[in-house]
This record gives structure tokens, C-alpha cells and sequence, in this order.
């Protein structure tokens, strides 16, 4: 039997469940790659840290199991890199700085294969990363980039090679759907859901990435890339996030039989690819709307197959890590058989203006009679149906409404908004809030 030896660059959470898992269930890897899988060497600044955590051989590490420093850490990595016997590096550094990149470039133009769940670098630098290891006949692996141990990757990858995708849409980040279930079920503020996501893990000291649509839109970029050969930039995508959701914004969906979801969107219709990550109103006959905690969803529509729903959980160390063996053993079994994706260069980016949705907005006003009759005529002259307009909710000299259309584009509302403006200068008392209703 061949042997395929790995090196793992990092051991922190996701980096020591790789080694965890390659160690305890060696012997089953190996014979599902037919190929014998050996993990030789892990750089790591803390070993004995990760050894106790992981309960990994401290013998695996460099250095002999003393804590080194980046310059030494940084020579092992080398030594690596230039070794004829490594054949697979596993990245588990994380982060998009140069010192990452470089580090991933000189991997591939050594000849060998890298797997990581890197979803930030990829998504932001990746082209170049995917154009070398193209041109050295390598292979990347990146399952554990998108959604961690859902095979989202591997299901359009290799799983739908015989159909269309037409749209992806989802639930892919963890941290912003526990603070919005906690909102919807718990009727807690957003700070207060934001203080308990962290306290159980689910967020970091610094969330912005996971509240602000960040995360949420490299994986969808991600996956934007496998479905239809795009490459594509943060630019590109309307990407906005949850930290302004309030409590009345969680009763007018329920007013409308919707949860809010921050939901990755992407859909292609005669070459165009619309493209967006927001909070939507997901209504509840829609299996996303039944989604709670940190649990992460994809919703795949294909033309032959229909639609298709990967649920799991998107992060945790042993979660992630396997995502990553996953691919060590495919391309250990695999290996020249595999495609990378290159992306092509053409980018038909709808502008998120011509988005056709359903939509609710939120109207904050002055308490003064007539208001709703005077706004919702505004809207109708935009040629725009209205199905349903909320309660009134009355706090002093001011009113709070919300109106659900039927579908229409973006462009058509700022249209309406920017008559009721120009009309009755002073009416709205805040910029409406306007987001997708998603059946």
C-alpha cells in the first residue's frame, strides 16, 4: 500500500481535531483512501497545550514538544515545504494577511496538495491560489471552508456533475441565527442575544464578521464559484448584516407568519447572477424558517433535480476537522482524477436594485392621522401591489407600521420613498427598513 504523509500547520481548534481524528481512526482512513494516511508533522507554537487538548503524541510536533517561536515555527514550516516527503499540508492558521497567503502559494508551487478551511483567504485572494495550483497540477481542498461538516462542497462538486444549479440559498452562519432565534423565541434584545452567543462559544470577543454579513457572504462567494464558474468580489454582493434587528422588526414578521433569517442568496436567470446576503423574512412554510440555534442550512434548487436541503453544524472543532479528512482522504484516493474549478472572468452581476422580491417595510413616522393612506398610495404609484399593511404600534408623537408588497424590485420602493420625501418633507422620522420576504 502507498503512503501519503500529511503535515498540519496550526493546531489550534480546528487544526488538533484534524490530528484527533487522523490519529484515533487511522486505520479506517486509510483504508477508505487505499492509500496508508501518515500524519508526521504538526507546527504548532504551543504543543503541549495541543497535545493535552487533543491528546496528540507530542512526538508529532517540531521542535520536540517545546513551545517555539514564530521565527522557529516559521523555519519548521519551510523545512516542510521544501521535504520530498510530505504530500499533503493542511493550513490551519487562518486568516487572509500576506504572511498566510504567501505561506499557501509557496505550498502549491512546492508541488503539494493543500487543504484548509481558510473561507476568508480563498473567498478574498483565492484566485491566484486556485490559477497556481492549477498550473501545478494540485489539489485544494476546501469542504471545511463552507459550513463545516455539511458536504456542500462535495454535493455540487461531485454530487450534481449530471445537473444545473439554479439557486443557492441558506442559512450559513451560526453565530447570527442563534441571536436571531433567541430574539424570535426568547424575546431578548439583540445585545443581550449577542452577550449569550458569546458566552456559549458561538461568538467571538470581536463578532462583526459574523453579524455584519462578513462570514456569512465569503461562503457564499465560495459557493457562487463551484455553482457557476464565477470569480467573484465582496464588491460584487449586496452584503448586510443583523446588528440593527429589533424587537419590532421580529413582530411585524411574526404578524406575517415569517421568521428573520440572514440568508445567503444567489440565483442565476439568462446569464445573470443575483446575488445577496441580508436578513430576510423567511416564511414558515419554507423549511429555512424551521432552522434554530447555530444549526447552518443550504437550500439547493437544480433544474433536473429540484430542490435539495444539506442541514448540520457549521463550526466546532471535530465538526470542521472532519470536513478537513475528508478531503485529505479524497484526494489521498483521488488525487490527479480531481478538478479544481478554475473560475472564468466574466462577471453578470445583476445590480441588487432589479432583486424581484416580495418585501417588507418598515415605516417609522410621525403619530399624525392619514399617514399609512398617504405612504401606501405612494407605493401603488410605483405600480407596485400591496398584500398586506401591519398594526400601527403608537409610542408618544411617533408610529411604527409595516407594509409586505407583492414582488417587485428594490429600485420601485426607493422610488416610492423618494416621493414620500419630496411630498411630506419630515413624514419619516428614520430611513424605512426594507427586507426581502423569502416563501
Amino acid at each position: 500500500m502507498e503512503t501519503i504523509n500529511i503535515a498540519i500547520l496550526g493546531c489550534g481548534t480546528v487544526g488538533g481535531g484534524v490530528a484527533q481524528i487522523i490519529t484515533e481512526i487511522n486505520n479506517v482512513l486509510s483504508m477508505r483512501a487505499k492509500t496508508k494516511i501518515v500524519l508526521t508533522k504538526i507546527v504548532e507554537l504551543f504543543p503541549v497545550q495541543a497535545s493535552e487538548r487533543f491528546n496528540i503524541p507530542l512526538g508529532l510536533f517540531c521542535g520536540g514538544g517545546k513551545d517555539l517561536s514564530g521565527k522557529e515555527a516559521n523555519e519548521y514550516i519551510q523545512e516542510i515545504i521544501s521535504s520530498e516527503e510530505i504530500d499533503i499540508l493542511v493550513e490551519t492558521i487562518g486568516g487572509k494577511s500576506d504572511f498566510v497567503y504567501n505561506l499557501c502559494i509557496d505550498i502549491l508551487n512546492s508541488g503539494k496538495h493543500l487543504v484548509t478551511a481558510n473561507k476568508a483567504l480563498l473567498a478574498e485572494r483565492g484566485k491566484t491560489i486556485f490559477e497556481t495550483a492549477e498550473a501545478k497540477n494540485v489539489k485544494i481542498g476546501f469542504e471545511a471552508a463552507v459550513c463545516g461538516a455539511i458536504p456542500v462542497i462535495k454535493t455540487i462538486q461531485e454530487g450534481f456533475t449530471g445537473d444545473k444549479v439554479l439557486s443557492v440559498s441558506g442559512i450559513m452562519n451560526g453565530t447570527s441565527n442563534y441571536i436571531l432565534t433567541q430574539m424570535q423565541n426568547e424575546k431578548q434584545e439583540f445585545a443581550d442575544a449577542l452577550k449569550l452567543a458569546q458566552e456559549c462559544g458561538y461568538a467571538e470577543a470581536d463578532p462583526q464578521l459574523d453579524i455584519n454579513g462578513g462570514d456569512a457572504g465569503h461562503k457564499l462567494i465560495l459557493l457562487i464559484k463551484l455553482a457557476y464558474g464565477v470569480d467573484v468580489s465582496k464588491d460584487d454582493l449586496s452584503i448586510s448584516g443583523i446588528e440593527n434587528i429589533t424587537k419590532e422588526d421580529i413582530d411585524f414578521a411574526s404578524e406575517i407568519d415569517a421568521k428573520i433569517k440572514l440568508i445567503c442568496y444567489a440565483k442565476k436567470v439568462n446569464g445573470d447572477i443575483y446575488a445577496t446576503v441580508r436578513p430576510m423574512l423567511v416564511k414558515k412554510g419554507n423549511f429555512l424558517a424551521a432552522v434554530e440555534g447555530a444549526t447552518n442550512a443550504v437550500r439547493i434548487n437544480n433544474k433536473y433535480s429540484g430542490v435539495h436541503f444539506l442541514v448540520g453544524k457549521g463550526a466546532g472543532s471535530t465538526e470542521t476537522a472532519m470536513s478537513i479528512v475528508s478531503d485529505i482522504v479524497f484526494i489521498a484516493r483521488y488525487g490527479d482524477k480531481i478538478q479544481n474549478v478554475p473560475a472564468k472572468q466574466e462577471r453578470n452581476f445583476a445590480d441588487a436594485r432589479q432583486f424581484v422580491f416580495p418585501y417588507l417595510i418598515t415605516f417609522q413616522t410621525g403619530n399624525i392621522p392619514g399617514t399609512t393612506g398617504f405612504i401606501t398610495t405612494a407605493i401603488g404609484k410605483q405600480e407596485i401591489n400591496i398584500e398586506t399593511v401591519s398594526h400601527n404600534r403608537h409610542a408618544g408623537e411617533k408610529a411604527m407600521f409595516s407594509i409586505a408588497t407583492m414582488p417587485c424590485t428594490l429600485g420601485q420602493i426607493e422610488k416610492a420613498i423618494e416621493e414620500i420625501r419630496s411630498e411630506k418633507p419630515g413624514m419619516l422620522l428614520s430611513e424605512p427598513k426594507i427586507m426581502p420576504i423569502l416563501y
